[in-house]
C-alpha cells in the first residue's frame, strides 16, 4: 500500500460525494468510488481491500498506512489529516467514550438524512470532477 490515505465514499450521494471533495481539497487524501470497489475494479490493492469491514458499503471508509477507519471515525480523521481538526484536540477527546458515541450518533444522523442534507451540501459524483491534478491522484474514468 502506498502512504497516502485512501477514502471510500458512496459516490451515488450528493452529500457524500461534497464530503469527500471537501477532505481531499484540504488534504493528501485519495478518493475511492464506493460503485467502483463493489464492482471490484477500483485503486485498492488486495491487501487494502481485506482490511476493509465486512460492512464496508455501510458508511465511509478511510484506509491508512496504520488503520481503517468507519463511518464517523473515517470522517472524523479524514478531517484531521486535512489540518481542519487538530489531531492532539482529537486524540483527547477519543479518550472518553462518549466522544464517540456522539461521533458516531452525528454522522448517521447526517448519513441518515443526506436527503435533506444535500439541499444544502452537495457535489455531483464524482469527487474527480471537483478537483485538480495537483490535489490528488483522479479517480478511474469509469464512465
Amino acid at each position: 500500500m502506498d502512504d497516502v490515505p485512501k477514502l471510500v465514499y458512496d459516490d451515488d450521494c450528493h452529500f457524500c460525494t461534497w464530503s469527500a471533495t471537501f477532505a481531499v481539497r484540504r488534504g493528501n487524501i485519495q478518493p475511492i468510488r464506493l460503485s467502483e470497489v463493489q464492482e471490484g475494479h477500483s485503486r485498492l490493492g488486495d491487501f487494502e481491500r481485506a482490511h476493509l469491514p465486512d460492512d464496508f458499503e455501510e458508511c465511509a471508509q478511510l484506509i491508512t498506512e496504520n488503520a481503517v477507519y468507519s463511518c464517523g471515525a473515517a470522517t472524523e480523521e479524514s478531517l484531521v489529516i486535512a489540518g481542519v481538526l487538530p489531531r492532539r484536540l482529537i486524540e483527547f477527546l477519543r479518550r472518553f467514550k462518549t466522544y464517540g458515541w456522539l461521533r458516531e450518533k452525528t454522522y448517521h444522523t447526517l448519513s441518515n438524512n443526506r436527503d435533506i442534507v444535500s439541499n444544502v451540501l452537495s457535489r455531483d459524483p464524482p469527487v474527480s470532477d471537483h478537483v485538480s491534478e495537483d490535489d490528488v491522484v483522479p479517480e478511474q474514468a469509469s464512465r
